[in-house]
């Protein structure tokens, strides 16, 4: 299947782009929309502009578009716009989004967008739940920023790595606070550092923390560098002699 991918350089994704790969799925193109303004319905605000990086990383095709728009059928006709106008050299059958399908509004609104194009849309990891999908992200070393966020319990999460060490203690955030344990409808947006995918892994040199309110912030990242792996190194093999009397 030939598909484009949704990419905000978020967790959800980064995991959909690493889901679509293990399927054998052709991916033609990564889409990327960056708002400018907070108060869009379907498109993270915060770090979108990492992903042109992360796209000539990955030696993915990449199309960076700006929205000023916060309307789920006008902001939904940018993905449109960008599929109808490469279906003929591009090809795709489907635009796979991040998450468990839980972020109806962005999810339908794509679908109806697309359906004129017969093209599909829809979640990578749909009816899922998104904790044991978030277990196994940590689990294949996924190292996830906390990049916004817009509910009570999430302060103090906000600029901060999520980790093996840690999920726990946001679980019981989400619970106590009532935010989505994925942030699945507009609780926190998030941007993947490293993961499998990456050659290279991004390390955060300098970045502003900005609050709006108790509830509602961002991060802006001044600086970073891209930074090489460290090459696991392989343990010598034994030679074993059998001998044939």
């Amino acid at each position: 299947m030939d598909v484009a991918i949704l990419f905000s350089g978020g967790k959800d994704s980064t995991f959909a782009l690493q889901y679509a790969k293990e399927k054998g799925w052709n991916i033609k193109y990564l889409i990327s929309v960056k708002p400018t303004r907070k108060d869009c319905f379907l498109f993270h605000y915060a770090t979108v502009e990492q992903t042109r990086g992360i796209a000539e990383m990955l030696n993915i095709p990449h199309f960076y578009i700006k929205c000023s728009v916060a309307n789920p059928v006008k902001e939904a006709d940018i993905v449109r716009e960008v599929v109808e106008s490469n279906q003929k050299k591009m090809r795709v059958d489907a635009v796979v989004l991040g998450g468990t399908g839980l972020q109806e509004t962005q999810l339908k609104s794509i679908q109806n967008a697309l359906q004129p194009l017969n093209v599909d849309a829809f979640a990578s990891h749909s009816g899922e739940e998104h904790d044991l999908v978030m277990e196994e992200m940590l689990k294949k070393g996924y190292e996830i920023l906390v990049t916004q966020i817009a509910s009570d319990g999430l302060k103090d999460w906000l600029g901060k790595k999520i980790t093996k060490e840690n999920f726990s203690q946001l679980k019981k955030d989400s619970v106590k606070y009532g935010f989505h344990i994925g942030f699945e409808g507009g609780y926190a947006d998030t941007l993947v550092l490293d993961c499998p995918l990456f050659a290279k892994r991004l390390v955060v040199e300098d970045m502003s923390v900005i609050f709006e309110d108790n509830y509602c912030g961002h991060v802006v990242i001044n600086k970073y560098r891209v930074e090489e792996k460290a090459r696991k190194e392989l343990k010598p093999r034994r030679l074993f002699t059998s001998f044939l009397r």
